[in-house]
């Protein structure tokens, strides 16, 4: 079983977004813990009217759970609100890597930041019923529990408004922590509370899954058993396993254009027209050199 740091410094050594990088779009305050604000960054379309009624993705980042931030996808917020959907990236507490805590905080940061956007959707300009979720690896792990599960609410929330996504984009998603899987040093014997892998069933939103064969934190081979046992409950799930790729092999580079950033987001683009959340063909391309 890989320690948190071996997981740590798999994930710092994977190209990723400058630390040096801001969140873009428009700042709201989500939620207030006793530790802090939580924020979220809301990325609208130029031509954007608050009376629209606009599909929407919620984006988690990477990290393990114990570090980053809400950067790793503003190249493709910025993209998909070109393409016409409100895109938002949320800030969620993190674990002292030092512990071996459950990743509850985030579980519950997750919920509230989707029950936000979903009860002020009339002033986003947001669809309520078209609200995605999406992330990366730890943030795929996110993304996943909101698609499929119950549980982890935060106090104070109002748990009348449905903390679940309609569609679900997942970029080598640690969705997977049983026994000898990433991540359940945290979990234990809570594994199936947190684990979307073991909660599969009938009625979950349609989903992409994009991940790497070479990758060293969630084996191809679960994603694919993943998708075969969402398919046999009656759910859409579309796996794509990139061959040769490693984990994160999807983010942007700022020093250097990625390739595999402009492929698996035209993937992502594509998807949603499928589901007729976007309309036309997909505009990313890769720059010319």
């Amino acid at each position: 079983m890989r320690s948190v740091v071996l997981i740590g410094l798999i994930w710092l050594s994977v190209p990723g977004p400058s630390a040096a990088q801001k969140p873009v779009g428009q700042e709201h305050v989500y939620r207030k813990t006793e530790s802090r604000e939580l924020k979220l960054y809301v990325v609208s379309p130029v031509d954007w009217k608050a009376e629209d009624r606009r599909p929407a993705i919620l984006f988690f980042h990477h990290g393990s759970w114990i570090v980053g931030g809400p950067t790793q996808f503003n190249e493709q917020g910025k993209y998909l609100a070109t393409r016409g959907m409100v895109a938002i990236q949320v800030d969620y507490r993190l674990l002292d890597r030092n512990t071996n805590d459950p990743p509850i905080p985030c579980i519950e940061d997750a919920r509230s930041s989707l029950r936000w956007v979903r009860a002020n959707s009339e002033k986003l300009g947001i669809d309520p019923n078209r609200i995605a979720s999406g992330g990366g690896s730890a943030g795929g792990h996110l993304a996943a529990f909101l698609g499929m599960m119950d549980g982890f609410d935060a106090p104070g929330d109002d748990t009348t408004i449905s903390a679940r996504s309609n569609v679900m984009i997942l970029y080598d998603p640690a969705f997977d922590n049983g026994p000898g899987k990433w991540g359940h040093q945290r979990v234990k014997e809570r594994y199936k509370e947190m684990s979307p892998f073991y909660n599969v069933g009938p009625k979950q939103p349609p989903s992409l899954i994009i991940v790497g064969e070479k990758d060293g934190i969630i084996p191809p081979k679960t994603v694919l058993a993943f998708a075969e046992a969402m398919k046999q409950a009656g759910n859409r799930c579309d796996a794509i396993v990139y061959p040769g790729k490693p984990h994160d092999f999807h983010n942007w580079n700022a020093a250097k254009p990625n390739p595999d950033y402009y492929e698996t987001l035209e993937r992502v683009d594509r998807f949603l027209i499928s589901l007729g959340w976007l309309t036309g063909e997909p505009t990313i391309k890769m720059p010319s050199k």
